[in-house]
């Protein structure tokens, strides 16, 4: 048992340096910049005890490391059992940012994260309460108690995964309960040089603008991580999602096809962009399109000017919408509400436009499908992983021409 910790604490520290040097593709044997944060983090873990040798034992801090030593002294380090909170973080964020010289050594993350039941538990508590307001006279508000539980289960010794989530959710003002649903069933793992998944998927696209949800089928992504390509093929459908739960999803079904490309030159900088093919939409009173179909382009990206301060933004269009087939959003971020740190915050100010005829089921809390106006909006960190957001909306409702605001708030809590 005591092995077992020891192999996590190890691979922890290798995770931590990822956020500020790109690890795929990079020459393991060359050098680890001076300026890089890696090198704070492995002098506070020589100072804890937890690191006490270079080569010689020997610590030198006055001299460059290449990808490849820092790795072996990380790999060291991971053989410590009694390692402080602080510590252990570190060495969880330096196992990321030299995942492939550890696997060159034979250690694998993925290894690290197996409980002794083989099976890895995450999951969410949340509340939120929505008010709506509208000229047209469709005022509303809502609040919801919701529990997630998100199980991974590794396959015998392999590298391929089960995966599930599973959502029970709670109205508290009409004292009952929704029905308790499984919103993902799948299996993800290698396959011909690709991390492949099949079954009940998510699909990860356009920053949330279009989807944030799950469809039935397949994807396959390879690359690295400069240059990542995402295929998917599959077919959506209502009972895919929860249209009770969440009036801004569309009960609608129809075939995907798509790819989406993200490119990362730098760690400040990001673009992605793609193109998706829906054929035989079932519903064309909920998005209005030619011949039951979509065909969807679609951009964007993120530039960081400084550690507190990002832009990102994505411009999306349905060519075959018949009114509303575009959608876009610009927003500054700045500061970072960073879960493990207490009393951490960060605020936000945009625009957002989301045509009717594009938008399915957005991941977007503050607007909804059909809206454009302004927002802004704020997280706090209570507590480790608990958090408190508060979200504004300012706008129209689109089609009618109308006014809309929406308040958002939500407590959250991740296990």
């Amino acid at each position: 048992m005591k092995k077992k910790i020891v192999i996590l604490s190890v691979l922890g520290v290798l995770m931590a340096c990822g956020n500020n040097i790109s690890y795929a593709g990079v020459n393991p044997f060359s050098d680890v910049p001076k300026s890089s944060w890696c090198y704070d983090a492995i002098d506070i873990l020589v100072k804890d005890g937890i690191i006490n040798g270079y080569n010689d034992m020997t610590f030198k801090g006055n001299k460059n490391m290449t990808r490849y030593e820092m790795a072996q002294i990380i790999a060291k380090a991971m053989t410590k059992v009694d390692m402080e909170k602080e510590d252990k973080e570190l060495v969880d964020k330096l196992s990321l940012e030299f995942k492939d010289e550890l696997d060159n050594l034979g250690i694998k993350i993925s290894d690290l994260e197996r409980k002794s039941d083989n099976i890895l538990w995450k999951g969410k508590i949340k509340y939120k309460y929505v008010q709506e307001n509208h000229n047209k006279g469709n005022d509303k508000h809502s609040n919801k108690l919701e529990m997630r539980l998100d199980p991974k289960a590794y396959i015998g010794l392999s590298e391929w995964t089960a995966n599930a989530r599973i959502k029970y959710v709670m109205y508290p003002e009409q004292d009952s309960n929704a029905n308790t649903v499984v919103e993902r069933a799948y299996v993800e793992g290698p396959l011909f040089n690709t991390k492949f998944s099949a079954g009940r998927t998510p699909i990860e696209i356009t920053q949330g603008v279009i989807f944030d949800d799950g469809f039935s089928g397949i994807t396959s992504e390879f690359g690295s991580n400069v240059f990542d390509t995402k295929l998917y093929i599959g077919r959506y459908s209502e009972i895919d999602h929860d249209v009770k739960e969440n009036e801004n999803n569309k009960d609608i079904t129809f075939d995907y096809y798509g790819v989406q490309f993200e490119y990362t030159p730098q760690d400040i900088f990001k673009l992605n962009g793609g193109y998706l093919i829906l054929n035989g939409i079932d519903n064309d009173t909920l998005i209005k399109v030619e011949d039951n179909k979509a065909n969807i382009w679609y951009v964007g990206g993120e530039y960081k000017f400084t550690d507190n301060l990002k832009l990102i933004g994505e411009f999306v269009k349905n060519t075959e919408a018949r009114e509303y087939g575009n959608a876009y959003f610009g927003e500054i971020q700045y500061r970072e509400a960073d879960l493990k740190i207490p009393n951490s915050w960060q605020i936000y100010m945009g625009y957002r436009y989301f045509g009717r005829d594009v938008v399915i089921e957005t991941g977007f809390d503050d607007v909804k499908s059909d809206q454009k106006g302004l927002v802004l909006g704020a997280t706090y960190v209570l507590a480790e992983n608990t958090t408190a957001e508060l979200k504004y909306f300012k706008g129209k409702d689109i089609s009618s021409d109308t006014n809309a605001n929406t308040l958002y708030s939500k407590i959250e809590f991740k296990f």
